[in-house]
């Protein structure tokens, strides 16, 4: 495959740092380019994803299938001779112990005492 067939994409993190630019062919995933984010993910970023299934991509305001294809996102991905185009990503993290637990402390308490109302 000629150099020229190749996607230029880099992915943009909510903190606005990104990761690549890079080339990809355009028979490559989204299953897969969201396994390369996961790879490159930069380690002193304090939310990282864990799975390819707490990452999404967004292109041109539409979230990309796991099982689609660059080739298949050709209107969305669209085309730019030479140009790098920009994928956000947005991670879907489950919630922590640490925030459930924080979310039972916030709640009230059921306890064994009883008021007096004068």
């Amino acid at each position: 495959m000629a150099g020229e067939d190749l996607v230029e994409l880099k992915f943009r993190l909510a903190d606005g740092t990104d990761i690549g630019p890079s080339k990809y062919s355009p028979a490559t995933t989204v299953a897969s380019l969201k396994e390369k984010i996961l790879a490159q993910w930069p380690k002193d970023k304090e939310n990282c994803p864990k799975t390819t299934q707490d990452v999404k991509l967004i292109n041109g305001g539409k979230i990309l299938e796991n099982n689609s294809t660059l080739a298949d996102c050709t209107l969305l991905v669209g085309e730019l001779p030479g140009g790098v185009i920009t994928m956000h990503v947005v991670l879907r993290l489950p919630l922590s112990d640490k925030n459930s637990e924080k979310q039972q402390d916030d709640s009230p308490k059921k306890s064994g005492c009883s008021c007096t109302i004068l």
